[in-house]
């Protein structure tokens, strides 16, 4: 358009309008929100699930590094420690305790819970698991014991 037909439309009270200036329409948005539902229907059970996987592999590796702990605190004293607890906190009558030989977060398991220690141990000289998700023994799957001897 040019200058002068601007200035025609301003006066009789119009406006102009760039025809690449236009908003969405309702239902262009439902569909929007249709798709974005659609996708999330399909991708969080899968992400849910994987969470819940990762809690079991962190829960090994946990139960790993107790084991290993345990071992070096064998090492540095001639003697087993009594509880986990001793892993963090010296007792004061343990020659040769060089510690903590883990963090204080470590000994709970990814769902909160403490991990059961027991010395002497029924599989090895000490056993160290987990309950799993539901917090009782047996289970499968994400509800299995993740134990310091499978």
């Amino acid at each position: 358009m040019d200058l002068e037909m601007n200035k025609v439309l301003k006066l009789k009270g119009g406006s102009i309008r760039n025809k690449t200036s236009r908003g969405f329409t309702l239902v262009e948005l439902l569909l929007v929100l249709v798709i974005l539902a659609l996708i999330g229907g399909l991708v969080l059970p899968g992400i849910i699930g994987k969470a819940e996987g990762a809690k079991v592999k962190a829960a090994g590796s946990q139960v790993n590094r107790l084991a290993m702990a345990v071992e070096s605190y064998y090492l540095d004293t001639g003697t087993t420690p009594d509880s986990l607890d001793d892993l963090v906190n010296e007792s004061g009558d343990v020659p040769g305790w060089n510690g903590p030989y883990v963090k204080t977060s470590s000994l709970k398991d990814p769902w909160g819970r403490e991990y059961v220690y027991e010395y002497p141990g029924e599989h090895g000289d000490f056993d160290i698991y987990s309950l799993g998700a539901d917090g009782q023994p047996g289970g499968e799957d994400k509800n299995a014991d993740i134990t310091s001897w499978d």
